[in-house]
């Protein structure tokens, strides 16, 4: 258990950055299952989607930028051969 006032604050600060990420992370995988089972018409839309969520993490610190550079170019390739 934390001591010091600042100690405490930390351990709350931590506690509401680690929800706000795991918030955004969520939020990305349901952006790249949306594309997964989106239909013909729909795939280029859920594209963007999911690669508008990758970059705003990417932005944010939360993923790395070169993996969410792979899993947009993953992703692509996946939606080009589906349609």
């Amino acid at each position: 258990m934390a001591n010091t006032s600042s100690a405490k604050k930390a351990v709350r600060v931590i506690a509401k950055r680690t929800e706000r990420n795991r918030a955004v992370r969520t939020g990305i995988k349901t952006a790249i299952k949306k594309l997964v089972k989106a239909q013909a018409g729909k795939t280029q839309e859920a594209l963007r989607s999911a690669e508008k969520a990758l970059d705003q993490a990417a932005a944010k610190g939360i993923i790395h930028k070169n993996k969410a550079a792979r899993k947009k170019s993953r992703l692509a390739k996946q939606a080009n051969k589906a349609s």
